[in-house]
């Protein structure tokens, strides 16, 4: 996808001049394989080790779950952990230096058993800081209720919080934080790769002219009738039934150079910041624009009042207001019709405007038919 990005403000203004030199990408970068896709898993746990930063006493699924866990690993306890005093009165337990936990992890498709998987660990409780924790054995479920992978090991946090004297410093989310390859798949989600006659490739993103142009080229490569397309989205390739050729086979159709469709012609603008985004196939019909701001300043100034001799007056002050009212003068700018990506940004950059201003010329030319792109304001 070729696009031209822009940063506001409009006199540091950068544009590339639209090539016609036409580029090809490789099918791998342009499709997905059906049968690869991930599936998200989730689970819930805890998290140990804390330096006083965990939920305590006061949330009843913490200390629930603490005793359930303990209790399995046969260590019975006379006093119920629901009484914070009574459980931690003979130095058996520190609630604080716990924390309830979701974990989420992405499954890759074909994923197998013992291969490694990176995971979040995200507190649900009272916990104030997870850094420097240790999440202990907890299954990770998918959609279906089974167990997929197992986690388990010491959090990775980046987040800083440090107080002292009053004063607080936060850098980053301490309630949230990753284990790096800290769970380990259980189970493999079942797919169509090595049961089905086809292969299901999805375009990254719909379109006719991106489908058509991969389909004749997987035909071109290897003849027939391979590749056949359901829509603009999916495409069908008939593959070998051994695995060893169906892997070299899709090897070499990841590889093929296409060249995909021009993508739709969109105007991106980012009101917060202040960037705009215009990709090369904007086009603007005729249309005459003209922008300009009214500035208002008001300047006070105080005096004193002096009473006149023998009057028996009293000094006072007195306030005067000087009001002036300006409106810069901003031309007025042509469009003719078909304008290039070019020609906006001179006209633009001819009348000074700023940001805001560029936002409002942009949503102007929409609402009056003029600007032929879709625009999105982010």
């Amino acid at each position: 996808m070729k696009k031209f990005f822009c940063t506001l403000p409009l006199a540091a203004l950068l544009w590339v001049l639209p090539f016609t030199l036409a580029h090809a990408d490789r099918i791998k970068d342009l499709t997905t394989m059906a049968a690869m896709r991930g599936n998200q898993l989730i689970g819930y746990g805890l998290v140990v080790g804390l330096q006083g930063t965990g939920d305590g006493s006061d949330l009843s699924f913490t200390t629930q779950s603490m005793k359930t866990l303990l209790n399995r690993m046969g260590v019975n306890q006379e006093n119920p952990l629901t009484d914070y005093e009574a459980a931690t009165s003979g130095g058996k337990i520190d609630l604080k230096n716990v924390a309830a936990v979701m974990i989420t992890a992405d499954l890759p498709g074909m994923a197998k058993p013992g291969q490694r998987i990176d995971i979040n660990v995200s507190a649900i409780g009272k916990a104030t800081n997870l850094r420097g924790g240790t999440l202990l054995l907890t299954s990770l479920r998918g959609v279906d209720g089974q167990i997929y992978a197992l986690a388990q090991g010491s959090l990775s946090s980046t987040s800083v919080d440090v107080g002292a004297a009053g004063s607080k410093v936060l850098t980053g989310v301490t309630t949230a934080a990753r284990i790096p390859s800290g769970a380990t798949v259980e189970k493999t989600v079942e797919n169509s790769f090595d049961k089905s006659d086809n292969v299901l490739l999805n375009l990254r993103d719909g379109d006719f002219t991106t489908a058509s142009s991969i389909i004749q080229a997987i035909n071109t490569k290897f003849g027939g009738e391979v590749a056949t397309a359901l829509d603009s989205v999916s495409i069908f390739v008939r593959a070998p039934m051994d695995s060893s050729q169906r892997v070299s086979f899709m090897s070499m159709i990841e590889n093929i150079d296409v060249q995909p469709g021009e993508p739709p012609a969109r105007v991106v603008v980012n009101a917060r910041t202040g960037t705009v985004v215009i990709s090369r196939n904007v086009r603007v019909t005729a249309a005459a624009v003209s922008h300009g701001t009214i500035s208002v300043s008001v300047a006070m100034t105080n005096e004193v009042s002096q009473p006149g001799m023998l009057s028996n007056g009293t000094t006072k002050e007195v306030q005067n207001a000087d009001v002036k009212v300006s409106e810069p003068d901003k031309p007025m700018f042509l469009f003719q019709p078909g304008v290039d990506l070019r020609q906006i940004v001179d006209a633009v950059n001819q009348v000074g405007a700023t940001p805001s201003a560029l936002i409002a010329i942009l949503e102007a030319l929409k609402s009056s038919g003029s600007l032929r792109a879709e625009l999105l304001v982010i």
